[in-house]
């Protein structure tokens, strides 16, 4: 089993005419994670545009705190609960950051994966620091770097770092352009 952290990610497809039952189911299954051992998080990503696939991001300490909470009684009876709500379901698990950047072998380049949290990261980091800075200044090294990566870690991992990658998804997963057809001689 794993001793790091791991997410799960969920796709669901909203059933017609049920958007506010299944925001209001996910809510309960965030809620219902928040009680299980090994907890780390989760959020619910809205679908792009003219589309109605939801990810469900739920994240736990370890493989073990994960099983635990994916066999529980509770869940199970959550997901019957929801089974009319959606469509077409599918789960993955992914550790890291990989979750933000696609499927394997669909994963853009490390470098790549790099400079997108970079670019979330250094504008936010910039302004919490200007903001702040009269604030934190006072602070001893440590207390003040801790209070930092509180407030920004979640901020980054459920904000910025999707939006940076949303945002250069055309960058960080380009098509590749479309073959020839070979025109037939005459």
């Amino acid at each position: 089993m794993s001793t790091s952290p791991v997410t799960l990610m969920v796709a669901r497809r909203v059933a017609k005419g049920r958007y506010e039952d299944l925001m209001a189911w996910l809510r309960e299954g965030e809620q219902l994670a928040t009680d299980f051992p090994g907890y780390l998080g989760s959020g619910v990503l809205a679908p792009p545009p003219h589309d109605d696939e939801f990810q469900i991001i739920f994240r736990f300490a370890d493989e073990q705190t994960l099983h635990a909470w994916e066999f529980s009684a509770s869940r199970t009876t959550w997901l019957s609960r929801g089974s009319e709500l959606f469509a077409d379901p599918s789960e993955h698990r992914v550790r890291g950051i990989d979750g933000w950047f696609g499927a394997v072998g669909a994963r853009p380049p490390r470098w790549k994966q790099a400079v997108a949290i970079w670019l979330a990261f250094f504008p936010v980091s910039l302004l919490f620091n200007f903001v702040l800075n009269p604030l934190l200044s006072e602070l001893e090294l440590f207390p003040r770097v801790l209070v930092s990566t509180m407030a920004l870690t979640p901020l980054m991992v459920y904000w910025f770092i999707p939006l940076s990658t949303h945002l250069l998804a055309n960058w960080l997963h380009p098509t590749p352009p479309p073959r020839k057809v070979a025109e037939a001689a005459a």
